[in-house]
């Protein structure tokens, strides 16, 4: 019976006790799970009088004061019953009066005006988000047009100037380049702020905070101009960033700029940098504060993140941060001033976009979570879960699951709070940008969390408020007229992409996966107008790679245990999978004759992408890796130091790399299928 009502218990909490695994099969959550992870949501589970506790807690949870609605739809303020009338007060000012069904609470009509209103209703004020119907999408910046965009390292770029990592100056060139040659969008990795102090800690996708951006980015010379904003000459490298050196001689250069900065800046750049910090306000504040005591405890202890700092430096407000804060007060506004640095220079890069024709322009990527010991999570931890970890559970790729070592928000902080860090992240992201992409976003209805010392497959589905998350979505990217793009790979929920599509969230369709049961790849015009069509991925190898194996390669390398027998197993799929991919792409007419050896990749790779430009999709996106043939890929999921994630550099700077015959004649052959 204990467990009968454990499991109620949890549902009532979120907590999945039964879930599809990739495989379509239905499994259930144990109660060792249920309870790890009810404890982590503070709702402890272990004894009958514990759950009881647990229960009253969670049923007396005050009414929600925050709500969204759809425009022109009926909503329920409170929950309940709540009189006949109420009043709103709109953005703008102006006072509505509003009917209420006395029976069932629910407004007698909808509100017109998509914004964020406040409702007096019973004694109460209720923060009403009203959304469009869909999200701001293709249709609305460039309507009746099929177009094509590409994705980019943003560290992997090369520009005029020899530098160790590409930079948002970088950026702003490759970006230049490409419009010209017809791209109307370039996507990039999260540019989210890491851990500056620590060069090993250099994924995007485990940041410090998404709030910020990471400052190594910045371009100086174009916010301040060549000589204020001089870094000066520093090694280049090779193929490979060689993070652990260039990640403290770029600190080193930009400290040097904030010093001449300091000494003989124009009033009006020092009078935009403190506009910066007023609008940053205390969150900007908090962050600097964050990376300088982060760099004081990393440089003297090793320090990882907050919790092993002193314990007195663990609470934000107190005064010892503020004593700190104080002594340390240069090494603080040097982070606010690298911060500023780095928001006007990545503006610069989407100006940049789109003065070169692109009607898109920058699409930035939210990562899925962020750092446990990061800074969001030493200055508003009430945001996120405590002692939890959110990953994946088993799949095709990954046998084991997958724990990726970050948090998230709490889905109960989340309604407390208003969404309020939710609504910060995404604003953040769409600051500076004509689309932003949401990692992982099977995360708007559930994430797969792992409790601290369990392992990846001894997790559960934690549910979230899909419906008030895609609203919220809706209405900022109208307000900053970006348009929504959603990872949705994985073990994704049934019904999940059709929600997205209803709400103008575009999903991803990438050829290496686009199979049916029999093996056999989708022929063009099976593929959705409605997602973004690409040929592969960060995580997955480029064409090139694929055609050769040398995922497998990898794959094998890193199992010294794997015998030959599952060697030939993996090869003889391979060349199954060659033959299917190069009978698609002849019935396609993107390919004739035999189909190519393993080394002759330039034809598959030129069908691949002729293959992409004559899907359906409104928006085909296409890696830097096919466009240029390479064959390796930029990251490796499940591995950190075994492969060199995140530090290849492109061969050369955007024009000598775009006017190559290979790329030059890939790019005409998209611009054909997909004029401007």
């Amino acid at each position: 019976m204990i467990d009968a009502e454990l499991e109620a218990f949890a549902a009532e909490a979120g907590v999945l006790v039964e879930w599809e695994d990739v495989h379509g099969q239905l499994r259930r959550t144990p109660p060792v799970t249920l309870r790890a992870v009810l404890a982590a949501l503070s709702l402890p589970a272990a004894t009958p009088a514990e759950l009881q506790a647990s229960r009253q807690r969670l049923s007396a949870a005050p009414p929600p004061d925050f709500v969204t609605a759809e425009v022109g739809q009926p909503f329920q303020p409170l929950g309940r019953p709540c009189g006949a009338h109420a009043r709103l007060r709109l953005e703008g000012g102006e006072v509505l009066d509003i009917a209420l069904d006395p029976q069932t609470g629910f407004t007698r009509q909808g509100v017109d005006l998509p914004g964020y209103h406040r409702l007096e209703v019973a004694d109460q004020e209720v923060t009403v988000a009203v959304a469009p119907a869909q999200a701001f999408g293709l249709d609305d910046l460039a309507p009746h047009r099929r177009l094509w965009g590409q994705a980019v390292q943003l560290y992997s770029l090369r520009g005029r100037d020899p530098r160790p990592f590409g930079d948002f100056g970088d950026l702003a060139g490759f970006a230049e380049a490409a419009g010209r040659r017809g791209a109307a969008a370039l996507a990039i990795s999260p540019v989210h702020a890491l851990f500056a102090a620590d060069a090993e800690r250099f994924s995007p996708y485990a940041p410090s905070s998404r709030l910020f951006l990471n400052g190594l980015y910045a371009d100086p010379a174009a916010v301040l101009g060549d000589e204020l904003g001089d870094l000066a000459p520093q090694p280049v490298g090779g193929d490979l960033v060689a993070w652990s050196t260039a990640i403290p001689q770029r600190l080193a250069a930009l400290r040097r700029v904030h010093a001449r900065f300091k000494a003989s800046a124009p009033a009006d750049l020092k009078a935009d940098l403190q506009s910066f910090e007023d609008e940053g306000g205390e969150d900007l504040r908090g962050h600097a504060r964050f990376e300088a005591i982060h760099g004081t405890f990393f440089a003297r202890e090793g320090a990882r993140g907050w919790p092993d700092w002193p314990q007195t430096f663990h609470d934000p407000a107190s005064p010892t941060v503020a004593a700190f804060a104080t002594e340390h007060g240069d090494d603080v506004a040097f982070h606010i001033f690298v911060q500023w640095l780095a928001d006007r220079s990545l503006a610069r890069a989407q100006a940049a976009a789109r003065a070169a024709g692109m009607p898109v322009g920058l699409i930035t990527d939210v990562a899925v979570g962020m750092d446990p010991g990061g800074s969001h999570a030493w200055s508003r931890p009430q945001d996120l879960l405590a002692g939890l970890n959110i990953g994946a559970p088993p799949d095709a790729f990954q046998a084991n699951g997958q724990d990726w070592g970050v948090t998230t928000f709490s889905p109960r902080a989340l309604a407390a709070s208003g969404y309020e860090g939710f609504l910060a992240t995404l604003r953040s992201a769409m600051r500076h940008a004509g689309g932003v992409r949401i990692d992982h976003i099977l995360g708007l209805r559930r994430l797969w969390v792992v409790p601290h010392g369990a392992g990846p497959t001894e997790g559960a589905y934690l549910t979230y408020p899909m419906q008030d998350l895609m609203r919220l979505i809706a209405i900022e990217s109208h307000r900053h007229g970006v348009l929504v793009v959603g990872e949705d790979l994985g073990t994704v929920p049934a019904g999940l992409r059709e929600t997205l599509n209803a709400g103008g969230v575009r999903g991803m369709q990438v050829l290496l996966f686009e199979q049916d049961e029999a093996g056999a790849f989708k022929a063009p015009e099976q593929w959705s107008p409605r997602a973004c069509a690409m040929t592969t991925t960060h995580d997955l190898p480029p064409i090139a790679g694929w055609w050769r194996g040398a995922d497998i390669d990898w794959r094998l390398r890193l199992q010294p245990d794997a015998d030959e027998d599952q060697a030939l197993a993996l090869r003889s799929e391979r060349e199954t999978q060659r033959t299917a991919l190069w009978a698609a792409f002849c019935e396609a007419g993107c390919a004739e004759g035999d189909r190519p050896s393993t080394e002759q990749t330039g034809p598959v790779v030129d069908a691949a992408i002729g293959f992409l430009a004559k899907t359906p999709s409104e928006l085909a996106i296409l890696p830097i890796e096919d466009l240029l043939g390479l064959d390796r890929q930029p990251n490796l999921p499940g591995t950190t130091t075994e492969h060199p994630n995140w530090r290849r550099r492109l061969p050369g700077p955007a024009e000598a790399l775009f006017d190559a015959s290979g790329p030059a004649g890939r790019i005409a052959s998209l611009n054909k299928a997909r004029p401007r």
